[in-house]
């Protein structure tokens, strides 16, 4: 609430838990699965998101150590452990990950941070009732990261339509932020997924990407 980006509004807070009004009392409504194909639901997110972007990269430069970001799980030594739990350590794309480690991590480290919401879902979502504004609420994975990464994220949930209308209500955001990602969402969700008992069922379309478009993505990332 301090930067100025829309929430409910906060009565009470500590380390560990916010104390909120009442989303049936306030002046919105919870989002429903209704809303992920709306092209007018989608643009008001955009701005909330936009909103959040521009005002949260000050606030990630100056406390950036205190945040969760996702990328602090990309390291070799979890990636190891991808190889073995998925089978998959005879691939070559794993080879060119080594080979040019240096400048994928430079890559990941030189993104520009800001606030990122990392949990975009219509079970998160409040709209206003009047139509005017929409805002994301359940701040439990609130952190730092580039721009891009909440993007993807919220144009996974949405259908084709409401897609356009969040991208072209949000603006211009950085392609080279893109191709970051390309690689390194599948190399975090992986490391998600190995930190589990059992590999859960997503978990093998990121595979298939391993043995696919991946390499090509980690070409473009790195320059070659």
């Amino acid at each position: 609430t301090a930067l100025g980006v829309p929430t409910l509004k906060l009565y009470a807070s500590t380390d560990r838990a916010l104390l909120m009004e009442d989303i049936l009392e306030s002046p919105y409504r919870l989002g429903v699965a209704e809303d992920l194909g709306d092209a007018r639901t989608a643009a008001l997110v955009a701005r909330w998101y936009r909103e959040l972007h521009s005002r949260g990269h000050e606030y990630a430069a100056e406390h950036g150590a205190e945040l969760y970001d996702e990328n602090d799980a990309l390291t070799p030594e979890n990636l190891e452990r991808v190889k073995e739990r998925t089978g998959t350590a005879s691939l070559p794309v794993w080879r060119l990950i080594e080979d040019n480690w240096d400048k994928i991590s430079s890559a990941v480290d030189g993104a520009r941070r800001t606030l990122t919401y990392n949990d975009f879902y219509y079970t998160n979502l409040a709209v206003a009732r009047s139509g005017e504004s929409a805002l994301m609420f359940d701040y439990n994975l609130l952190g730092r990261g580039y721009a891009y990464a909440d993007l993807r994220n919220v144009c996974s949930s949405l259908s084709g339509a409401a897609q356009e209308a969040f991208l072209g209500e949000y603006g211009p955001f950085d392609e080279r932020e893109a191709e970051i990602d390309a690689v390194v969402n599948v190399l975090n969700g992986l490391i998600s997924a190995c930190g589990r008992e059992r590999l859960p069922a997503w978990s093998a379309g990121l595979i298939e990407e391993l043995r696919g478009g991946l390499y090509e993505r980690v070409e473009r990332l790195i320059g070659k």
